[in-house]
């Protein structure tokens, strides 16, 4: 039988000098915090035996490494801070189901350079439409392409906002709405606010203009934010600064929730109707 042999030679047992030198770099390594590279330094250095990598290569496939995991952390904290309440993605959003929404449009922001130019998203369409999805999904495309992104609803940043106000945190509490690149408003119109719901919004969506983005769903029209907030002159201001440097989304279409109930219907009745036996 024919033994088929590595033409690649097996390295040479490390000198006590090598060694020393081996341990010294994982030493610098783990000094430097770079312990993704220290681990996979053996991996490393066999493959650019293996492969004939230069030291440059074979440098540049150990610090890739660091890297990459180094980006894999940032990503996950930037994540866990958003708050995201689902893990849908834009990839998952159904097209088919919302004919009124340019894909084009939607692949365009999920690059994240509305963000650069502070340009608030308002997504407004009854409910079950797709709003909170799109919003989920192109915050959590904010983050992945490494902007600080928060999600929040209308009703928990006006009752957040409220205890602030009653524990003296008014102002820690505006610097931490006025921190994200990319601030989620859910659900503005879904739950009646309390009467200072209006001026937190107000202060919130203030201290952003013109710097920073804000992505603002809602089932009410524009036109209806004056009864939403109980204040027509507030909401006037508030739409003032929102529509100023803007791209809205008008949803329309069948609610998720009721296509659902539609399919499942049908397919109940289709079993029912093929295993139903015929009359004698």
């Amino acid at each position: 039988m024919t033994t088929t042999r590595s033409t690649t030679p097996a390295p040479p047992p490390a000198s006590p000098a090598q060694a020393s030198l081996y341990q010294q770099l994982r030493g610098h390594l783990a000094v430097l915090k770079l312990h993704d590279a220290a681990e996979h330094l053996p991996a490393v250095l066999d493959a650019a035996h293996a492969e004939g990598l230069s030291l440059t290569a074979a440098l540049e496939r150990l610090l890739r490494i660091e890297v990459d995991a180094t980006e894999a952390r940032r990503l996950t904290g930037r994540l866990r801070f958003a708050s995201l309440p689902t893990p849908a993605t834009l990839a998952d959003f159904d097209y088919d189901a919302a004919p009124g929404v340019d894909r084009h449009l939607i692949d365009e922001l999920a690059t994240g350079t509305y963000l650069a130019s502070a340009t608030n998203i308002l997504l407004i369409g009854p409910p079950g439409v797709g709003k909170t999805h799109l919003a989920v999904g192109l915050a959590r495309a904010a983050a992945e392409t490494g902007y600080r992104t928060y999600f929040t609803t209308a009703a928990d940043l006006a009752a957040r906002c409220h205890r602030a106000a009653i524990e003296g945190r008014w102002a820690t509490t505006m610097r931490f709405f006025a921190g994200p690149t990319c601030l989620v408003i859910d659900e503005l119109g879904y739950l009646a606010l309390p009467a200072e719901a209006a001026s937190a919004l107000f202060q919130v969506v203030s201290q952003r203009y013109l710097k920073t983005s804000i992505i603002l769903t809602s089932n009410k029209g524009v036109g209806s934010w004056g009864e939403v907030l109980g204040d027509t002159t507030v909401a006037a201001a508030l739409l003032d600064r929102l529509l100023h440097r803007s791209i809205v989304l008008n949803l329309d279409g069948d609610s998720s929730r009721l296509r659902a109930h539609h399919a499942r219907g049908e397919a109940l009745r289709a079993t029912a109707t093929g295993t139903r036996q015929p009359l004698r």
